[in-house]
């Protein structure tokens, strides 16, 4: 197989390992969340290709250029499997928002963008808070952490994972691709996702206009 690879084996064996690193990041990912039939095609496919690159490491021990390959790629299998599972933002979020003000405004926001929220009040540290809690998309968490750090600059929030949901109220999301596309230019370009006539669509009833 060596012969047949030529000076392509490295390379070969570095694609292999990142490949397969990288899926059994998303994997052990979507296992967590219980999405068991994912998790089982990933799996397939990851120890296919970690048989190559385990067999190949093992015709050529006295490579180090096989070795630093492989090393290679695990490491860049883990930090791409991560960012690549952000970018796919699969499942949903619980999300805690605490303001020490009126929000009203922020309520107003999030209804007219088609977001279930419960509102509740409470006692912090400083004096009475008001409490909105949330239940997302994962893919729609830039839209609501822009709208917060507009609309109410002073609120706190705080965001967990959850495995599964019954019913619920949920704005209609953007497409994979485009979610995918915009992800890419927040993390690389540094584009701002929010549109201008999403972050105030109506000034007078959320009321934060001029």
């Amino acid at each position: 197989m060596g012969s047949v690879f030529g000076n392509w084996l490295p390379l070969g064996i570095f694609l292999a390992e990142l490949t397969v690193v990288t899926l059994s990041t998303i994997r052990i990912i979507f296992v967590s969340r219980g999405q068991k039939t994912l998790a089982a095609c990933l799996g397939f496919f990851e120890i296919l290709l970690w048989l190559f690159a385990i067999g190949q490491i093992m015709k050529n021990l006295d490579s180090p250029l096989c070795h630093l390959a492989f090393a290679g790629g695990f490491t860049m299998g883990n930090y791409l499997g991560v960012w690549l599972e952000g970018v796919l933002a699969m499942g949903k979020l619980a999300v805690k928002i605490v303001s020490p003000q009126v929000i009203d405004p922020l309520v107003e926001a999030f209804s007219v963008r088609g977001f279930g929220l419960t509102v509740m009040e409470g006692m912090g540290k400083q004096g009475p808070v008001q409490v909105i809690n949330m239940i997302i998309n994962r893919r729609d968490m830039d839209r609501v952490s822009d709208l917060v750090k507009t609309v109410d600059p002073l609120a706190f929030y705080a965001v967990s994972e959850i495995q599964d949901t019954e019913r619920g109220v949920f704005p209609a999301s953007q497409g994979m691709v485009q979610h995918i596309y915009e992800t890419i230019k927040r993390s690389f370009i540094g584009v701002k996702v929010i549109r201008a006539h999403e972050i105030a669509p109506n000034n007078k009833a959320v009321g934060w206009g001029a």
